[in-house]
């Protein structure tokens, strides 16, 4: 049996094969452990925990066994009544003064695979100081685990619906009076995950049309994958472009992702979602503080950084990294390529639903079209194209490659010299012009994955077939 390890964010494995209900509550009593470690240690937070889950196969039931595991180990515990976007019970932290939660989720990865995060006290992504410690408790203890009847009777075990509190929070963070009176029509796309129809819900009873696709529970997710790139918005480009509406908006399996589709279908990169949320941030909300991306983050936004003069933070792959600077900093604008960004003034986790919120904000506020706010930032700014490549490779490869590159580090990214490397996560290949190539493993699932920026996109495309050449002939 394979070793249970923490990746990039918590355990992820497949259903029946490594995430079985046995290990669930292996993983489950090791995080009892911890928190039981910190009772006195973080004495002003409420002793109690918060479990959540998502909308995949089983997730219910896994929830509940790891609910009985931390109330069986005389935690106070408090499980989600329904289907729960992470960012709301890691906001319920925050909230209840919790000592910390849990989600029962593998975020967008394929339907095949379910997940445990831990959150921390900070409601945010464990720390890897935290999960090494979950890590080394796994096995040491007996597993407790009563019955969920007798733990709902002693009433060491509640459930409560968490998500009133989390959508009062938006409520106040974004101006949805104005949005309702706005006349735009938006598509939204929850991929059959946790957003379900909340940004629909959030703006009923104005001029702004909001409908709704895929909010509807289905564990398989239709045959694809519940993350907002292509070809898995497909259906939600074609139906913005063909029914004609001004923006298409899609979160993925725990809705703390977010896609962005343009009126002509074409999905916007995670680069240029952080870029637009960041500018809302700055220019329009009139706020400020740093920013941080991950090593794999865009120019555009280091241009952007210069001219406003904010300091700048750049960490590994894994939100966690960028939680444990918000944390320290006065972080304005927190995220990843991926669209997961986090924002001051809420809590150090990523959301979805309120960033899809944010962008139409922007919109309204500046009366503009999404094509035409992205038209004003490139004649600016300059244009900054960006891609990426996942590759499945066999486990033995690996090691192979990354050996290889270290040995053999690239020297041009096309015909650009490559003046600066970076190898802290992976191997970044940066060229003259400050295009880039990436080559990296993912920390959630076997595979490698290969970035690219340039400033247009048939030149990123060509730097990705070149990454792919250097996987190909390991």
């Amino acid at each position: 049996m394979t070793e249970i390890k923490f990746g990039t964010d918590g355990w992820r494995a497949v259903i029946g094969d490594e995430f079985t209900f046995h290990n669930v509550k292996k993983v489950a009593q090791a995080m009892a452990d911890y928190v039981l470690s910190q009772k006195g240690i973080l004495k002003y937070r409420s002793f109690k925990i918060i479990v959540g889950y998502d909308t995949r196969f089983l997730s219910d039931k896994y929830a509940e066994l790891t609910a009985c595991v931390m109330a069986s180990n005389n935690i106070p515990t408090i499980i989600a009544d329904r289907p729960s976007p992470t960012p709301s019970v890691s906001y319920a932290i925050k909230d209840k003064n919790l000592i910390g939660g849990i989600v029962i989720t593998a975020s967008h990865n394929p339907a095949r695979y379910n997940g445990i995060k831990y959150k921390a006290y900070y409601s945010g992504s464990a720390s890897p100081v935290i999960t090494k410690k979950i890590e080394g408790l796994l096995g040491i203890n007996e597993i407790k685990c009563k019955s969920l009847q007798e733990l709902k009777e002693s009433r060491i075990l509640t459930a409560e619906n968490i998500i009133p509190r989390y959508l009062g929070f938006i409520k106040k963070y974004v101006n949805l009076n104005l949005l309702k009176k706005t006349r735009l029509k938006v598509l939204a796309d929850p991929m059959y995950g946790t957003g379900n129809s909340y940004i629909e819900d959030l703006l009923k009873g104005g001029k702004c049309k909001v409908d709704t696709i895929h909010n509807e529970i289905n564990p398989g997710f239709g045959g694809i994958n519940p993350e907002p790139i292509m070809p898995n918005l497909k259906e939600l480009a074609d139906k913005t472009k063909k029914n004609k509406y001004a923006i298409g908006i899609a979160t993925d399996g725990d809705a703390d992702r977010l896609g962005v589709v343009l009126s002509n279908g074409k999905l916007l990169t995670g680069h240029k979602v952080m870029t637009i949320l960041l500018l809302h941030l700055l220019e329009d909300k009139k706020m400020s503080g740093d920013v941080v991306q991950t090593i794999c983050g865009t120019v555009l936004i280091e241009k952007i950084c210069k001219k406003y003069g904010l300091k700048t933070h750049e960490t590994p792959v894994g939100f966690k990294y960028i939680c444990e600077i918000m944390q320290k900093e006065d972080v304005l604008v927190g995220g990843e390529e991926t669209g997961g960004v986090a924002f001051k003034g809420c809590i150090p986790e990523r959301d979805g639903v309120l960033s899809g919120l944010l962008i139409l904000e922007m919109m309204a506020m500046r009366r503009k079209t999404l094509e035409r706010i992205i038209k004003d930032i490139e004649e600016e700014y300059g244009t900054f194209e960006y891609r990426r490549l996942d590759m499945r490779i066999p486990d033995e490869k690996k090691n192979k490659l990354m050996n290889y590159l270290k040995n053999n580090p690239v020297k041009k990214v096309l015909d650009k010299d490559v003046v600066e490397i970076k190898d802290y996560d992976g191997y970044k290949f940066i060229a003259r012009d400050r295009s880039w190539l990436m080559i990296r493993l993912s920390g959630t699932e076997p595979i490698v994955r290969i970035y690219a920026e340039a400033p247009s996109e048939k030149r990123a495309f060509a730097i990705l077939k070149a990454g792919k050449r250097v996987v190909q002939n390991i």
